[in-house]
């Protein structure tokens, strides 16, 4: 595994491990034993970096996930680097597969929120803290003040911000520098590329979240592939429809292409594209099996040269795409 420096001192693994699909948004909950050796196997792995929230979890354990990354990890905490998010909770009188996002980023809940999450996984800080969504009722400035005063009481020891913009980016990071954003980024999603010019001039870092676009650019889809519906968030996702598997073709064939010239598979292209565009990029693919942890991790071996991966970008930019999944949708008020 190879090592990468987010904002001015957090190293991590050069990929991480985003933890909620073991819990939550793909199907019914994994086995928690079976869990609790993938993620000491992780660590095996040369993993550092593990990503998890708060929300995380299901209607009758909303906090699941927070629990099992804290207890699995427990026995390697002075090794590992511990992600979690604040600031949203989901409306459950929604009958959608994936509920909407109510913000709250008041500073008494991000003080409840902090609390229990120290609790959950068993830690007396926090790596890196982020505000799950931006929330429109509460000044950025005063989440920075917040965040501010938790570093210097030791509670965290850095912070971010997810699905941030320019703007915003730049308010939290005079009143508290900003670690790294958590956004969502693959060959699908490419709509933040236009802040790498800001984050390199701030010294923030790139956390990309859904990297292979919740696991289709893996290539292991087709129109026959079913998921569970009414817990799988992925049967109601633009990207796997079966009219989405024809409009995708030429980006899976560029996939296999590219995987086969590199001796590697679709996913470790998708992984590897990213990890060689920007030094400050680091990608948190899920999984729940050994097989593609360890897939994963070998993207951070394959080295693109900047011609190739300016010949994907191109390559993407002319090519036809379904759309695909931009998250779930967002209460305000």
């Amino acid at each position: 595994m190879q090592y990468r420096t987010l904002g001015r001192d957090l190293t991590v693994s050069a990929v991480g491990l985003g933890c909620m699909g073991m819990s939550h948004a793909y199907g019914a909950p994994a086995d928690k034993k079976e869990m609790t050796e993938l993620l000491a196997q992780a660590v095996d792995l040369g993993y550092t970096f593990f990503d998890t929230a708060e929300v995380y979890g299901t209607p009758d354990q909303p906090h699941a996930n927070e629990e099992l990354v804290g207890a699995a990890l427990k026995p390697y905490r002075n090794k590992i680097v511990l992600a979690t998010k604040f600031g949203i909770h989901f409306d459950q009188t929604s009958p959608a597969v994936n509920k909407p996002l109510v913000t709250d980023s008041r500073p008494k809940v991000i003080r409840a929120s902090v609390e229990a999450s120290l609790k959950r996984l068993g830690t007396d800080h926090i790596d890196l803290y982020y505000q799950h969504r931006l929330d429109p009722k509460v000044p950025i400035e005063e989440v920075a003040g917040v965040m501010a005063d938790l570093i210097r009481e030791g509670k965290i020891t850095h912070w971010g911000l997810s699905e941030a913009k320019e703007e915003t980016i730049r308010r939290a990071h005079a009143v508290c520098p900003v670690t790294a954003i958590q956004n969502r980024y693959s060959m699908m999603a490419r709509w933040y590329e236009s802040l790498f010019p800001v984050l390199e001039e701030l010294q923030i870092g790139y956390v990309a979240f859904s990297p292979l676009a919740n696991g289709f650019l893996s290539g292991r889809y087709d129109k026959n592939s079913r998921f569970e519906a009414g817990t799988d968030y992925r049967s109601v996702m633009p990207q796997f429809q079966p009219e989405s598997i024809d409009q995708n073709r030429a980006l899976l064939q560029l996939l296999n292409t590219l995987a086969a010239e590199q001796n590697a598979t679709p996913a470790q292209i998708s992984l590897a594209w990213m990890l060689c565009k920007k030094p400050c990029l680091v990608p948190i693919p899920g999984t729940r099996k050994l097989s593609r942890l360890a897939e994963n991790a070998g993207a951070a071996d394959i080295h693109l040269t900047a011609d190739e991966v300016r010949a994907i970008d191109n390559a993407l930019d002319a090519m036809e795409m379904s759309p695909v999944f931009g998250g779930s949708p967002i209460i305000n008020d």
